[in-house]
């Protein structure tokens, strides 16, 4: 069993490296199992206010690789630590930022085929295939969007979380206060562990932006740290526009890190705030939303140390 402490990362650990090799290279049938949470139970921790909350999870994640000649599982086990986003010396301080930038009428005027192209073509399952369950922004740039999601969701609220992972970094309570909590992402083993989900459907929109869901089915859509990788963002903002209802609210976050290998082109040359208005201009291509607004929600942290940056991009599809 290998203890490993996942906090402001966005690469494995060298230990937790060589139990994946050796996971993958067993050639089995692999699938996931959950383990009991260790250091609190999130059921008791969902009905709290956000203060009363514990700042981390700490939960033991199970993976079963292969069946024993003894018709026995062979599993792997390794601890993750969840970020709850609360009980943090952080402040949480949203700012406005004015979009800008004009974008001619048609987007064949404003972007280039090459500008979508990424160093590393290869397809992006296999890029994934071994889960991570680490975090790529971190935990200030955790906490400040988990709060946004805290104030801005309302409550009974259908929602999807799109190119999602292990964590949606939602409020504990979301479970219990919202409707259906669903979500996409390429990884299956890393959505069996996303402990919010009431569903999950694994999907790389690289290969197909369709949305597996139902015309008019949500109230809000979030995207975490992943616009930035995809090749198609004005069709999976249009499937967006399509799955939710009247009103709904798409949150697209991103900050500064990323895989440069499978970020497109454009995006590695430009700033956060080209970022934004990047963003604003495949909405208004994609069509059907109202006027966007964008957020600056860096955190304030003790002593002014590094965190990372995190910016907000919102759009209500039009009644």
């Amino acid at each position: 069993l290998l203890a490993c402490t996942f906090l402001n990362m966005s690469k494995p650990t060298k230990s937790l490296s060589v139990s994946r090799a050796k996971f993958i290279s067993s050639g089995a049938a692999t699938f996931l199992t959950s383990a009991a949470v260790l250091a609190s139970d999130p059921e008791s921790c969902a009905a709290a206010v956000g203060k009363e909350n514990p700042r981390y999870i700490d939960r033991e994640l199970e993976m079963k690789y292969a069946t024993g000649p003894d018709g026995n599982p062979r599993t792997r086990g390794i601890f993750a630590r969840r970020i709850t986003g609360d009980s943090t010396p952080y402040e949480f301080p949203v700012s406005p930022v004015r979009l800008v930038k004009e974008w001619p009428e048609d987007p064949n005027d404003a972007f280039r085929k090459e500008d979508f192209l990424r160093t590393d073509s290869i397809d992006d399952s296999s890029f994934y295939a071994v889960p991570r369950f680490v975090y790529h922004i971190d935990e200030p740039a955790v906490a400040s969007l988990t709060q946004f999601y805290r104030n801005n969701i309302k409550p009974k609220s259908d929602i999807l979380d799109i190119c999602s992972s292990w964590v949606s970094h939602y409020p504990l309570e979301f479970p219990d206060t919202m409707g259906r909590i669903s979500a996409t992402g390429i990884s299956p083993l890393e959505l069996k562990f996303n402990d919010q989900l009431s569903d999950f459907k694994a999907k790389d929109l690289n290969n197909d932006p369709t949305l597996p869901y139902e015309d008019n089915s949500f109230d809000a859509v979030t995207c975490v740290v992943s616009i930035d990788y995809m090749i198609h963002p004005i069709e999976v903002i249009k499937e967006i526009h399509r799955v939710l209802r009247p009103g709904g609210k798409v949150i697209i976050s991103q900050s500064n890190r990323c895989f440069p290998s499978k970020a497109i082109s454009m995006w590695l040359q430009m700033n956060d705030r080209q970022h934004l208005e990047l963003i604003n201009g495949y909405f208004q291509y994609a069509g059907g939303f109202d006027e966007r607004e964008a957020f600056d929600i860096t955190a304030t942290v003790p002593n002014n140390e590094y965190r990372d940056p995190m910016f907000i991009v919102t759009a209500t599809k039009s009644k």
